[in-house]
């Protein structure tokens, strides 16, 4: 990099921070068209000793949500007279992990991320971020690793599933070759595009690449018909379509783009898709997104993550779900400005 590039990176830099406190909203993202204030009212469940609820799921009796957290287990909510109880836990190493959010250990605790239950079976898969692909049976305990590398290559960052309950075969993502979960943000700004989309048989097997040289793969859905399977392409802030049946069988085109950064996919009852968003995507973002030097050279300025992570988001990042038509068309935003996330 140019001597002339670093020093008008530390000089945006300079002029970012004195702008946070001069104005602090002065690299705060636009407003969401069409979003609403109903997660305003929404009802918060709390999960005391606990960080960090990634993704949700309820098993085949409708009982749940169970969630993964930083500490490496998975939590099962049993109404509010018992409230979370221990479900799952990826490490044996559990006397190594008392800390509720210590990303110096995730390593040893492992984070669970993707969470599917086959309806079949009522076998739980997991998706976690350092142990790869597990599996555990319905009454828990810990789980059984199945997938760790494919092509002689590690699965990095495991990170988001779905499964086709007819055809019997799971879709998974990859996020990063190098990177891992806690150096996610170096991963974005870095324009990282090493992330996979994969497809294995329940017991692990047969395992296939479907899609390379993803910018962070992340939530995965397949569609109601099963024609097509979604992949959110987190640092780019778009929804992937990968058609597996039909003329366009094999091809991947845009599903949707968005006004932030897509983690978990969902599809509801109706075939529409969920989408939460990490974040909105703000003036930093935009830049750093956008040329890849600026993204870079932040990384080598001397911030702590915290501070780093607040001029990518613009703020504190706060609740965001978007759901799409099975068209790709934005039918509702739900933002919680109120609320927002430590």
């Amino acid at each position: 990099m140019s001597s002339s590039i670093v020093k008008l990176t530390l000089l945006t830099a300079l002029v970012a921070l004195l702008s946070l406190i001069l104005s602090p909203n002065i690299l705060a993202p636009p407003e969401v068209p069409a979003s609403n204030t109903l997660l305003h009212n929404a009802q918060t469940i709390h999960l005391p000793s606990a960080f960090g609820p990634e993704s949700l799921a309820f098993d085949p009796h409708g009982h749940g949500p169970y969630t993964g957290v930083a500490d490496g287990r998975i939590l099962k909510w049993q109404g509010h007279a018992l409230g979370w109880t221990d479900f799952a836990f990826i490490s044996a190493r559990r006397e190594d992990c008392v800390r509720p959010f210590a990303p110096e250990t995730e390593h040893i605790c492992g984070r669970p991320l993707g969470l599917r239950f086959d309806k079949k079976t009522g076998d739980l898969y997991i998706a976690d971020a350092y142990f790869g692909f597990h599996v555990v049976g319905p009454v828990g305990g810990l789980a059984t690793q199945l997938i760790t590398e494919v092509e002689d290559q590690p699965l990095y960052f495991t990170n988001d599933m779905d499964i086709d309950e007819i055809d019997d075969v799971i879709y998974f993502t990859d996020s990063s070759a190098s990177f891992r979960r806690r150096q996610f943000l170096p991963s974005i700004l870095s324009h990282d595009k090493t992330g996979r989309l994969l497809k294995c048989n329940k017991s692990g097997k047969e395992v296939k690449v479907l899609l390379r040289d993803l910018a962070f793969a992340n939530g995965v859905a397949l569609s109601e018909d099963r024609s097509f399977l979604l992949v959110a392409e987190t640092a780019a802030c778009r929804i992937l379509r990968l058609w597996l049946r039909g003329p366009n069988a094999g091809n991947v085109d845009v599903f949707a783009e968005l006004p932030g950064f897509p983690d978990n996919i969902r599809r509801n009852t109706k075939g529409e898709f969920w989408v939460a968003l990490h974040s909105k995507r703000g003036l930093f973002a935009k830049l750093a997104l956008s040329y890849g030097w600026f993204g870079r050279a932040w990384l080598k300025v001397p911030l702590g993550f915290k501070q780093l992570h607040s001029l990518f988001v613009g703020g504190k990042p706060h609740g965001i779900a978007v759901k799409l038509s099975e068209n790709g068309e934005v039918l509702q935003v739900l933002e919680d400005t109120h609320k927002a996330r430590p």
